[in-house]
């Protein structure tokens, strides 16, 4: 199945009082399994970047200045995600941004059904414990070390490992692995008949309680084919 994880870096918190993405990208997998296909740009916001938000991502004003506006890269964008459901983190947050976007193109939204919100799996899966990126990343031993500062496409990566981990995905092939594995080694041993058969090893008061047994089932019990004559 194609699954997109998806992330956005933005100027603030809130799209409703004119704060912008400025960053979206996108992982494709098939079957939890990253294809390589990326969809990632910068979007000049056209407005200035706050300084909370800078300290977060590092995109200042100059260095978005020039880049293609979001309704520029609507369409690629969309092409890119297709119909496959959005692996998103804090979902919510990332949709109403995208959301926004699109209603000032003049598009359609993309709807929270097609959406899987990696959070939400990750606080059924470990209640009461931290779950953002770095928290899940430190749990399933991903190496995020390169993760200095927010990142849309990085950060995409990373979750595209860690939802490989909320869904078992992972597991499931080490299990598989290690079935072949058995399945490999397995030696077929030849056994040679012994010269002489062993004799029996029960007393004769016990062989004839149950030949006395057998006769109690009728002239076509199984056993009779078994007992010597």
């Amino acid at each position: 199945m194609r699954e997109i994880v998806l992330d956005t870096e933005t100027t603030g918190l809130d799209p409703s009082t004119g704060d912008r993405i400025v960053e979206i990208a996108c992982v494709e997998i098939v079957n939890t399994v990253p294809t390589g296909e990326t969809f990632h740009v910068f979007i000049d916001p056209q407005r200035d970047m706050p300084e909370e938000a800078f300290r977060v991502h590092g995109l200042s004003t100059d260095f978005l200045r020039g880049k293609p506006l979001f309704d520029e890269i609507a369409d690629a964008f969309m092409t890119f995600i297709g119909d496959a459901p959005l692996v998103i983190h804090n979902a919510e947050f990332d949709m109403r941004f995208i959301n926004a976007e699109l209603q000032r193109c003049k598009r359609a939204p993309l709807l929270m059904d097609r959406v899987i919100d990696t959070l939400g799996l990750a606080r059924r899966k470990h209640p009461g414990s931290p779950n953002s990126l770095d928290a899940l990343c430190a749990r399933y031993r991903i190496d995020n070390s390169r993760r200095t500062k927010h990142g849309a496409l990085l950060d995409s990566e990373l979750l595209a490992e860690v939802y490989v981990e909320l869904v078992g995905g992972r597991q499931a092939a080490l299990v598989l692995a290690s079935d072949i594995q058995i399945v490999e080694t397995i030696t077929i041993i030849s056994i040679e008949p012994r010269p002489e058969p062993i004799g029996p090893l029960i007393e004769l008061a016990e062989e004839n309680a149950h030949r006395a047994f057998i006769g109690k089932m009728g002239e076509k019990a199984l056993w009779l084919k078994y007992l010597p004559q």
